[in-house]
């Protein structure tokens, strides 16, 4: 995808097969809709009087304009004026990128980005452009025999149209922006791939590729033997019940500055994903319905290696760090037994009352492991509980710390980039929940929150750094008719990332 500014005036001389300018409920004009308008002799005047009623989420394509150059001039509805904000206008984008892609279009010019709105810059902006046209050029097609011809996007280009005083600004918004795109995608196509492709192994090679692709990337993937050596008792009992290997993913984000002498360097953020590739449950089986959507238990993994991808193509001048548990979890005769206790890597021991609470397994010894790195922070991504989604639903992520700074920094970037968290309790009553008669702690709590004392699960094996845990379960991927991951939460993390460096 190629993201370019232009900084003429003349919007009306602009040739390009689509030019998006945006328009209020309330009839009123952004500046770029009403140098349209004065061009074509008030045409969009008289549209939005009885055909055009301009709601955020909407658009009129209008071809051929007397006076207008470009092909077509797509009416971007915006909502109310008062109303109007930086999640408005990502979408707006998002709409417009998408009509591109519908259309057959192989490029489109906005001018939405010119629109100032609260809580936002221009370089926020053409960010937020970027990230909606890759959203909306994203196409599956890796596991169908035949596709209908020209089904692929044709979209390659999006020009905005600026000032040329923010030009500047909007370049480093749409190179920022692309390459969140850029890593949204891995992840959306990595969750979207089946089961019986998209393995533990499949994901390490998957890291390869990406230290094969940049420099500043380096990729390690541990094997069973050494996963044993490491004494991860934990997520090595979650992965015995299936005959695929497991893998251990190390991908750090070494940037040039951090390797000159001298330098005082920045300890480095880790981030964990948990990489259960396929969760039937374990002996604790789920139910048949929906059984599918469980390839996306791995999308935590997913966003990890999304998210080192676009720090790597935008340089970041900061080690990052990520760690990806990876395994099945599936019921044989090798599974976890509800009542088996397990030691982890950090010497606790756990009792398993229900198998199909493996997440945690895995995460607790990945976050152990990253002790060695004596991280400034750490943050681990999972779809770990369905009781995050009873809680939240699909809007927001769940984010659980006891880091204050931690979690407003993390929570600042979901606003800045519309890719939302929400704040959930993590106090220590809840930790009695978690008590057992056999072990140091019990892998679950029962049914009373759920999603709380998860986290409270994993907080006991962070004693060591800042940590913060986010509960991705229904942000993800989306079910029903139009199934898919959605790439969440890599615009999250990679904001944060940016942020901090």
């Amino acid at each position: 995808m190629e993201f370019s500014t232009q900084t003429t005036a003349s919007l009306h001389q602009i040739k390009t097969a689509a030019l998006a300018v945006g328009v209020f409920a309330d009839g009123m004009l952004s500046p770029a809709a009403d140098i349209i308008d004065h061009a074509s002799n008030g045409a969009l005047r008289e549209v939005l009087k009885s055909e055009f009623l301009a709601k955020a989420g909407t658009h009129l394509a209008l071809r051929r304009l007397t006076g207008v150059v470009a092909a077509r001039i797509i009416l971007i509805g915006l909502g109310k004026q008062d109303s109007y904000n930086a999640a408005t206008h990502a979408n707006a984008e998002f709409v417009f990128a998408n009509y591109c892609v519908q259309a057959h279009l192989s490029e489109g010019v906005s001018t939405l980005a010119a629109i100032e709105c609260p809580n936002s810059t221009m370089r926020s902006r053409a960010q937020a452009a970027a990230v909606a046209a890759g959203r909306a050029t994203y196409y599956y097609d890796a596991t169908f025999g035949k596709r209908e011809h020209n089904a692929a996007p044709k979209l390659k280009k999006i020009i905005l149209s600026v000032a040329r005083n923010q030009a500047g600004q909007a370049q480093q918004g749409l190179s920022s922006g692309g390459a969140i795109a850029a890593g949204m995608n891995l992840a959306r196509e990595l969750g979207n791939l089946p089961g019986n492709i998209c393995t533990p192994t499949y994901l390490g090679q998957a890291a390869k590729k990406l230290a094969k692709e940049f420099k500043s990337l380096k990729a390690e993937v541990l094997e069973r033997k050494q996963i044993e050596a490491l004494k991860m008792g934990s997520f090595l009992s979650v992965a015995r019940g299936s005959y695929e290997a497991p893998a251990f993913i190390i991908l750090r984000h070494s940037p040039a500055s951090a390797k000159t002498a001298g330098k005082t360097r920045k300890a480095p953020i880790v981030l964990v994903g948990k990489g259960i590739t396929f969760d039937a449950g374990g002996i604790s089986i789920k139910p048949a319905g929906n059984m599918d959507e469980m390839k996306y238990d791995m999308c935590g993994a997913a966003s990890v290696l999304g998210a080192l991808r676009a720090v790597a193509e935008i340089g970041l001048d900061r080690e990052i760090i990520g760690l990806i548990p990876s395994c099945e979890n599936l019921p044989s005769g090798r599974a976890n037994k509800p009542g088996d206790v397990v030691t982890s890597m950090s010497g606790q021991t756990i009792e398993i009352l229900n198998t199909d609470a493996e997440g945690r397994l895995v995460l607790c010894d990945a976050l152990t492991y990253a002790e060695r790195f004596k991280p400034a922070a750490v943050i681990d991504i999972a779809t770990l509980t369905g009781a995050c989604i009873v809680a939240l639903g699909h809007v927001n992520s769940g984010l659980f710390s006891k880091d204050d700074a931690l979690a407003e920094s993390l929570l600042r970037a979901g606003r800045d980039t519309n890719d939302t968290a929400w704040r959930l309790p993590l106090e220590d009553a809840y930790q009695e929940q978690l008590h057992s008669n056999f072990a140091d702690i019990a892998n679950i709590g029962g049914p009373p929150a759920g999603s709380v004392t998860a986290a409270c699960f994993l907080s006991r094996f962070t004693k060591s750094y800042p940590w913060a845990h986010l509960d991705i379960a229904g942000t993800a991927w989306r079910s029903g008719k139009e199934k898919g991951a959605t790439g969440r939460p890599v615009p999250l993390l990679v904001q944060y990332l940016l942020d901090q460096a």
